[in-house]
């Protein structure tokens, strides 16, 4: 089936996954405001959005392999309802260091679902002539979801502070689930056979373009998600040498942001539908290595004007989300369909694996290169550290041969 402007399945998982998303966001744009009421050193609050990280790895590991055992769809569907629940239970007990590690880490552990079993369902669904363009909608979503999540975070925080922002983004995702279920009740659950004899390992040994997709998202991973973990507060700091409040400051992070996803969302589509006509392997090499440069470079940048760093900003994350459609994408090609969902765990674990570590790294970086008690002004070496991250995703994408969907080495 080709993408139609009429395409209401795509219109409906589209907005489906846009408010299943709304609390993902929300610890990293109530972070300025939380390392005062919580009490937590720029470490410990990495370990909250690292403790996401690594049960959204282990969710996106078991839902990826249950999808090849029970079918997409089923995985996804349980996934959404698990994901309200767990969800609304963070926006009403999350009030402390230790709560809100936990409970956030419980929201990750449903997510999962919502993710790689959706790449399969869409790789199902849409031919490779057209694949690029839909999965890039499929990520364009994802990016609106968390730009969303930010803004009503943004709103919340001016209104009400932030137990009202976990709430109500706790909330959102029920209307989320509803429209999914309509999306979906027509969608065949497909359980695709495989070929005896082989294991996923033996699949990822043999396959050269399937080792560097997966090496090149894990390293893609670590730079975007470090880098989503900390920009509203990087922001926020920019904003704060105005002479700004706290509360002011979270809002203008966590709205600056928002803009910066919905810019996000935009370099999805164009990408994906890009590398259908360009070709993934150029497009790859090309966005990891802006992405590498502008994370080596927005850092430094903290006492420039504030509409410097917005600029930069958006060119940051336009070239950090661009080259995720393309990953799915080319993998997508490069596996048989009866292993996709188990190729997709690896890849997950690995990458949200390495994601997870991230924000620790990012900010124990921070910890050591500002003097303990001060206002955190040195930001460069941190950010330096994601954009070893993108060096390696460049390196891996030039190593990408893209020949074409599921061959491997002789």
């Amino acid at each position: 089936m080709l993408i139609t402007r009429t395409d209401n399945w795509l219109a409906l998982i589209f907005s489906a996954r846009v408010l299943m998303y709304a609390n993902y966001m929300v610890y990293a744009a109530c972070l300025p405001v939380l390392l005062d009421e919580w009490q937590m050193s720029a470490a410990q609050a990495g370990t909250i959005a690292s403790g996401f990280m690594a049960a959204y790895a282990v969710s996106l590991f078991a839902s990826s392999w249950l999808a090849d055992h029970f079918g997409a769809k089923r995985v996804f569907v349980t996934s959404a309802v698990l994901s309200m629940l767990t969800a609304m239970a963070f926006g009403f007990f999350a009030r402390s260091y230790l709560s809100g590690l936990l409970f956030y880490s419980l929201a990750a552990a449903t997510q999962g679902g919502l993710y790689t079993p959706a790449i399969i369902l869409f790789a199902d669904r849409y031919d490779s002539s057209r694949r690029g363009t839909a999965v890039g909608y499929l990520i364009a979503s994802t990016s609106v979801g968390y730009a969303f999540s930010l803004g009503v975070t943004g709103l919340c925080l001016h209104l009400a502070g932030y137990r009202a922002a976990f709430i109500v983004t706790g909330l959102l995702p029920v209307l989320g689930v509803i429209m999914s279920w309509f999306a979906l009740r027509g969608t065949p659950n497909i359980i695709h056979p495989r070929p005896r004899g082989i294991r996923v390992f033996q699949l990822l040994r043999k396959n050269h373009d399937t080792r560097c997709l997966v090496a090149g998202y894990t390293s893609h991973s670590w730079e975007l998600l470090g880098m989503w973990s900390w920009t509203p507060t990087f922001f926020a700091a920019s904003f704060a040498l105005a002479g700004n409040g706290l509360a002011d400051t979270a809002q203008f992070g966590a709205y600056l942001a928002a803009s910066m996803h919905i810019v996000g969302s935009f370099a999805s589509a164009s990408m994906g539908r890009l590398s259908d006509h360009w070709g993934r392997r150029r497009v790859l090499i090309w966005v990891a290595a802006c992405g590498a440069l502008l994370s080596f470079t927005l850092g430094w940048l903290i006492v420039f004007p504030v509409y410097v760093v917005m600029v930069i900003g958006f060119l940051y994350y336009f070239a950090a989300i661009g080259d995720s459609p393309v990953l799915s994408t080319a993998l997508s090609e490069s596996v048989d369909a009866g292993y996709l969902g188990s190729v997709l765990a690896v890849r997950a674990l690995l990458g949200f694996g390495a994601g997870s570590v991230a924000p620790i790294v990012f900010g124990a970086v921070l910890d050591w290169t500002n003097p303990t008690g001060t206002v955190v002004t040195q930001w460069g070496w941190a950010f330096v550290v994601l954009g070893l991250g993108g060096a390696l995703a460049t390196w891996y994408a030039i190593r990408f041969r893209g020949v074409g969907a599921r061959t491997a080495d002789p």
